[in-house]
């Protein structure tokens, strides 16, 4: 069944259980496929919004590529699902670092990363056994 990707408020998130995440998961699942990106780009570590977007391009072999509204739109709904959050600036020099947003995963974040990942794998078997 397919469920738009667009999380809840903080506020039905806080009402999910925290002693259940398969219930906050459930709110954040399937995950977009921006989203599900933009937290492979963050599962490495910390890094800023253009570092982000420059990783999901080059994961995606030039297949998705964000622009400013794009990009912090989607960190800013996948922060209000807390499957993001900000960080401190991992040790980065230069020019901008100073005024640089940093992003890294949450535990939530991990999880629904983790779990659509295993989602994505068993479609992707599927499709394979069935087409031969």
């Amino acid at each position: 069944m397919y469920r738009p990707t667009a999380p809840l408020p903080p506020v039905a998130l806080a009402e999910a259980s925290t002693d259940m995440p398969d219930q906050r998961l459930d709110h954040v699942l399937p995950l977009s496929p921006i989203a599900f990106h933009v937290l492979v780009a963050l599962a490495n570590g910390p890094r800023h919004g253009y570092g982000i977007a420059q990783e999901v391009e080059e994961l995606t072999d030039g297949r998705i590529v964000m622009g400013p509204g794009t990009l912090y739109g989607s960190l800013q709904r996948l922060a209000l699902a807390e499957l993001i959050g900000e960080a401190d600036n991992p040790g980065e020099k230069g020019l901008h670092a100073k005024r640089r947003r940093y992003y890294r995963l949450t535990p939530l974040g991990k999880a629904a990363l983790d779990a659509e990942s295993a989602r994505l794998l068993r479609a992707a078997r599927v499709a394979r056994e069935r087409l031969g």
